[in-house]
């Protein structure tokens, strides 16, 4: 005789209260009594189980606290101006490499806005002749 399966015993009970149609409720209500039949009770008996309360499962148990260090942790070691220098001159380095990047972007950016300028500027030009010489005749 196995347990009641509470969960599914209430999904069950739920639809054979509530289900749309009457043969939704009369399929909920043969699940139900399924179900209580595999736990070797009758609908009855499941019914008035599912309507007592019941004791939830307790929490589970926290993990037992982790030992502490058995040594101190080592005080941080102080920066030396050397080290401050050093670091001074690597990001000054990097400014200069991006900077550097960013101005040959800008370079090949402006000439090809150039060179679309001249060639926008060209096919007007064109367009401008035709125009008056369409004026003139």
């Amino acid at each position: 005789m196995a347990a009641l399966d509470r969960d599914r015993f209430a999904k069950c009970r739920g639809l054979m209260l509530g289900g749309a149609t009457p043969g939704e409720r009369a399929a909920g209500a043969a699940a139900a009594t399924r179900i209580a039949a595999a736990a070797g009770l009758t609908l009855a008996q499941a019914i008035a189980r599912t309507e007592a309360p019941h004791r939830p499962e307790p929490p589970p148990r926290p993990a037992p606290p982790r030992p502490a260090r058995t040594e101190p942790k080592p005080p941080p070691q102080p920066i030396t101006v050397a080290e401050l220098e050093a670091q001074k001159r690597a990001t000054e380095a990097h400014r200069r490499r991006m900077a550097a990047r960013e101005a040959k972007r800008l370079r090949a950016l402006r000439a090809e806005q150039a060179a679309y300028a001249a060639e926008a500027r060209a096919a007007q030009a064109v367009r401008d002749r035709e125009w008056v010489e369409a004026r003139a005749k």
